[in-house]
C-alpha cells in the first residue's frame, strides 16, 4: 500500500453498503453485501480523481485487513478483488471455501 494511504481510516457505510477511504474529498470504495458471518464484495470504484493513483488497491487491502480482524468470511465476486487475491495469496486464508472460483485462487 503506497505510504499515502496507510493514515486514512476505512470506512464501513452500512447506509451505502460500501467500505471506503476518503481522500481530500473523493472517495475510494467496494461495494458489498453483508451475509452473517460472510460479505460478499461486488464492485470496487474510485473517484476520477483517484484514477491510477494507488487508491482501489488500498481500499482493497484495509478491506481485507477489516475483514480477517473481524473473522468474516469474503465471497471475492469483485473482479478487482479477486485478482488482488490472486497476486497476493496469503488473502485466500478469508475466502469462503464454497465460493465458486475459489480453486482457481
Amino acid at each position: 500500500m503506497k505510504t499515502e494511504y496507510i493514515d486514512i481510516p476505512l470506512v464501513k457505510n452500512e447506509a451505502k453498503k460500501r467500505f471506503e477511504i476518503e481522500v481530500d474529498g473523493h472517495y475510494a470504495f467496494i461495494n458489498y453485501g453483508d451475509f452473517g458471518n460472510q460479505i460478499a464484495l461486488v464492485h470496487t470504484e474510485t473517484d476520477p480523481e483517484l484514477a491510477g493513483k494507488g487508491a482501489a488497491s488500498a481500499v482493497v487491502e484495509k478491506t481485507l485487513h477489516y475483514l480477517k480482524e473481524n473473522n468474516i468470511e469474503l465471497l471475492p465476486f469483485c473482479p478487482y478483488v479477486f485478482a488482488y487475491i490472486k497476486r497476493h495469496p496469503e488473502w485466500k486464508q478469508i475466502v469462503s471455501p464454497k465460493f465458486n472460483g475459489y480453486d482457481k485462487l
